[in-house]
């Protein structure tokens, strides 16, 4: 088979860190690539050099067997590259076709351009079995709905060589098999797909070889049907993971999170949270399951002091370690209050809530720690971070770089630490190895269960069954805004589980 891409000796180094090192493989026409790797293993930076968004300091890039230069996404376009990212690039005000119409406009008459491009994209859904309607607004689509669409895109630009970055981060297991359809029809039509994934299980159902990535450099590139999860773990972090982690008996404390009849309506008055009860004790790791959209994000935020509350919207109240708070009214001083009461957090997204990406590492470590004082001990706050970086093995250990330089496995790495340093009482978490790679799920992991065997109460809201099944004490279901049942750990069983995120109620 002729050869889709190749590297050939490509570095690239940002600051002090060498991102890529002498990059070399090369990627076979009409198959599925999987690239695997560490968080900061240099996956992502790579795919971006192809696409780009970055220029190589050296070393040669070979797209069908000729050397070409890529400054920049548009000639990316051009030569039939597409990209599909982790954070999808839509306009959530927008409908489907808009989006897909953006930078391609055409001219000052608009209307016989769109229902030129409506019909094309209409044969496109079909051929390719995505079933997209293009008058939907963004924000009205489910995640699995957006990622269909920013492939969509990609088909219509005729992109034959197509990049996906985690594609699976954030999708159900449902969805996840409609996209694995969809690549495998990309494959039968002679397509490449370069797929990035730091889930092992999933990179050997559907890809035909695999490269595999550590501190910026190609460890070996393998046939997938030539290897196992284990032997990839291995090449990836250089050590044995154990994915079934030690776990000590249930020791339940006083309570310390209830939660009693909590409801949220939208502005639009459509019911985001229906009567929520639940309770977590010290000593337990109550998992929130579901799909995402289902309410959980909203829980997290109230329950956080995040949320602006309005007496209209809201009711129920909320205990924390005997202190109550209604949900009716709108309290600015709220979170300080509960993180003296031992409120922790670690946000569904670190970008937008759990970081400030300009920031050094050890101002972000500050974050939500100074609530009382005037004086900052710069000298203290920058040890007590190298002592964080080194527990939690940062890459790169280096406190003064600005956090938006790392991988989003180590940047999540920062804000877990962060949490931890606080020494909880309560630790909401919610997706806490979401896009992160086997090696710092372990890590995230241990810490974790360290913490719930050391008293703290944890509610974690998780997509991943796998890491609810290895966490979880108690596992609630959501759906629609409401619990839709409970499963004890002991009683895990996945049918039942996926019914209930389907809005199966048990009662």
């Amino acid at each position: 088979m002729p050869i889709a891409v190749e590297f050939s000796q490509i570095s690239k180094r940002f600051s002090n860190v060498l991102a890529n090192d002498a990059v070399s493989f090369a990627i076979t026409s009409g198959t599925i690539h999987g690239i695997v790797g560490e968080n900061g293993a240099g996956k992502s930076t790579l795919m971006s050099i192809l696409y780009g968004y970055y220029g190589a300091d050296s070393g040669e890039i070979f797209i069908n067997g000729k050397p070409e230069t890529i400054p920049n996404s548009h000639d990316a376009i051009a030569l039939g590259i597409g990209m599909v990212h982790q954070h999808f690039m839509l306009i959530d005000n927008m409908t489907v076709l808009d989006n897909i119409m953006l930078g391609m406009e055409g001219g000052f008459r608009l209307q016989p351009r769109r229902t030129k491009i409506a019909a094309e994209l209409k044969q496109l859904s079909a051929d390719y079995q995505l079933d997209i309607k293009l008058d939907a607004r963004i924000d009205t689509l489910s995640v699995g709905e957006q990622q269909r669409v920013e492939i969509l895109k990609q088909l219509y630009r005729n992109a034959n060589i197509l990049i996906l970055d985690e594609p699976t981060a954030v999708l159900t297991p449902q969805e996840t098999e409609a996209l694995f359809a969809i690549l495998r029809l990309f494959k039968q039509q002679g397509k490449t797909v370069i797929l990035i994934s730091h889930k092992l299980g999933e990179i050997l159902a559907i890809t035909d070889t695999v490269t595999v990535m550590r501190a910026g450099a190609v460890v070996a590139t393998v046939k997938t049907a030539d290897t196992n999860k284990e032997d990839l773990a291995f090449k990836m972090v250089g050590r044995t993971v154990v994915t079934e982690l030690p776990r000590q008996a249930l020791n339940l404390g006083a309570k310390i999170l209830e939660v009693k009849e909590l409801c949220l309506n939208s502005d639009q008055g459509v019911a985001l949270l229906d009567k929520i009860n639940l309770s977590v004790h010290a000593g337990e790791i109550v998992a929130i399951a579901g799909v995402s959209g289902n309410g959980q994000s909203e829980l997290l935020e109230i329950l956080s002091g995040m949320r602006t509350l309005n007496p209209d919207d809201t009711s129920g109240t909320v205990n924390l370690v005997d202190y109550d708070y209604p949900c009716t009214k709108n309290d600015a001083t709220l979170p300080a209050k509960l993180r003296k009461l031992g409120l922790s957090h670690v946000p569904e997204d670190r970008l937008r809530n759990g970081i400030v990406k300009d920031f050094p590492l050890w101002e972000n470590v500050l974050l939500g720690q100074l609530n009382s004082g005037i004086f900052l001990d710069k000298k203290r706050s920058i040890a007590a971070t190298e002592a964080l970086i080194q527990q939690f093995e940062v890459r790169p250990a280096n406190v003064h770089i600005r956090i938006s330089q790392l991988s989003g496995g180590n940047q999540q790495k920062i804000v877990l630490a962060r949490e931890i340093a606080a020494k909880p009482k309560l630790l909401l978490v919610g997706q806490p190895t979401r896009g992160v790679d086997i090696g710092t799920i372990q890590r995230i992991h241990t810490e974790l269960l360290a913490l719930r065997d050391a008293g703290v109460a944890i509610l974690l809201v998780s997509a991943e069954l796998e890491e609810i099944r290895a966490l979880a004490d108690r596992i609630l279901v959501m759906s629609g805004g409401r619990i839709t049942g409970e499963v004890a750990i002991a009683d895990y069983d996945m049918t039942r589980i996926g019914l209930l995120m389907g809005g199966t109620h048990e009662h």
